[in-house]
């Protein structure tokens, strides 16, 4: 299998496969013709392929004349906060994201900073087929590529929308795993300017990832090692560019990635600011029940922060995300943001005076069971669609077809789909108990046919 995954989350692959200079030169030229040859803002993490990718995103938006800003190492959320203070016209961000190292991706945001949608990247996706791209003669491409520090732009906004007084008088020690990505340049200034000791690991953006650069539990054995031998009131745990959180309470336990948005959207409502919360449909059932409490809706969308941050802005969400660590904080910006989240639960910790495990217990327990089967990513929707014919209509309690298919039955759910990163299909099952969502995947991987 030769993976490369086109989508709404981007173009992504490996490097040296799939993924190569000739590729990112195409898209950025495309990316540069679709913006009709405006101003770019560009960043990456901290991948070994990200000087020669960004050299040939470089490359590709100045052919097709547009100015370029260069952010350097820097995470996405940074970036995406930059562009319309800028007034850019939008921004790449060279990050595979939770990929392990050996991949890379293109993502591409918009002029308000939120990624394209659906509709826009099959736009864009228009233009790099047809490859009728700008093309700037010599007098009109640019002759030289600004810097700018969007990393302490970021820390200036998030210090601003939360309450940093409570927060430096709480005096929080604070641990914090920046598996050596792009937040190893952001969240050790931000602690500090939030008054709390730090206790950084892996925070080297020169050193590779020490680990799987996706915040599970799983991944977070080093931060819980950190919380336990340093006293810390909390430990986060990043990805390689700044988009998902992952928690380690005081005693050190590590907190499953579905946790991270239940949490935060309680500590939202709590805190007085009432409104819908935004997740997609793969994400923990807990999250409607936080809702429930305080009489909120929750809106479901298809799986990818695209569909979740533009529900959060058409519905006026006070809070969304995804159950992957991602969190959504509308009040800094509507996209995935683990610099916001950390700020404003650091926020709530101290205006409540409780600890992150007594407020985790507060929480809904559910099992959840992911599961993930390699497909050839031609066979894909095929077995899909086979899935679906294995589903009877009207013998469950609902099906939902937005974003592949997920099942209901009163005691459970399963969420049959593609990834949207890789050539796999996703199986996620949800119940009270741990028997109950196993027997949940177990009945859907015994109606696909692969």
């Amino acid at each position: 299998m030769r993976p490369l995954k086109i989508g709404i989350s981007g173009v992504r692959g490996v490097i040296g496969e799939t993924f190569t200079p000739e590729l990112v030169v195409g898209f950025a030229q495309a990316f540069g013709t679709y913006l009709d040859s405006g101003r770019i803002l560009v960043c990456r993490d901290t991948r070994p392929s990200g000087p020669m990718v960004a050299a040939s995103v470089f490359a590709g938006l100045l052919a097709s004349g547009c100015e370029v800003i260069d952010l350097g190492i820097c995470p996405t959320p940074s970036m995406q906060l930059s562009i319309p203070p800028q007034g850019a016209q939008g921004g790449i961000s060279i990050t595979a994201g939770h990929n392990p190292i050996g991949w890379n991706a293109l993502k591409f945001a918009r002029a308000d900073g939120l990624y394209l949608n659906a509709s826009q990247a099959e736009e864009l996706l228009d233009v790099f087929h047809q490859r009728e791209y700008e093309k700037a003669d010599w007098r009109r491409i640019q002759t030289t590529i600004r810097s700018d520090d969007a990393i302490q732009r970021h820390i200036d906004a998030v210090v601003a929308r939360v309450d940093a007084t409570a927060i430096r008088a709480r005096r929080f020690k604070v641990a914090v795993d920046c598996c050596n990505g792009a937040c190893s340049r952001l969240t050790p200034p931000l602690l500090r300017a939030l008054g709390c000791e730090v206790l950084a690991i892996n925070d080297d953006p020169a050193m590779p990832f020490p680990h799987t650069p996706e915040p599970r539990v799983d991944t977070m054995a080093q931060a819980a090692a950190i919380v336990k031998a340093g006293h810390a009131d909390v430990g986060f745990v990043h990805d390689s560019d700044g988009e998902r959180l992952g928690l380690v309470d005081e005693t050190g336990q590590p907190l499953s990635e579905e946790l991270t948005l239940p949490l935060a959207a309680e500590m939202m409502l709590a805190s007085g600011r009432v409104g819908p919360v935004v997740t997609n449909l793969s994400t923990t059932s807990a999250v409607d029940r936080v809702a429930s409490w305080h009489d909120v809706q929750v809106i479901r969308t298809p799986v990818g922060q695209a569909y979740v941050s533009e529900a959060i802005v058409e519905h006026h969400a006070v809070i969304g995300g995804e159950g992957n660590g991602g969190v959504v904080i509308p009040l800094v910006h509507p996209t995935h943001d683990a610099a916001a989240a950390m700020a404003f639960i650091l926020e709530r910790l101290a205006l409540e005076g409780r600890t992150l495990s007594a407020r985790v217990r507060d929480l809904p327990r559910l099992a959840m069971i992911k599961e993930q089967v390699a497909v050839e990513p031609h066979l894909i929707y095929t077995a899909l669609q086979a899935f679906r014919e294995a589903v009877p209509d009207g013998e469950f309690h609902v099906v939902e077809l937005a974003d592949g298919i997920k099942v209901e039955w009163p005691d459970g759910w399963v969420h049959v789909r593609a990834s949207n990163t890789e050539s796999l299909i996703r199986v996620i099952a949800e119940a009270g108990d741990e028997a109950r969502a196993r027997d949940l995947v177990d009945w859907a991987r015994d109606r696909l046919p692969v």
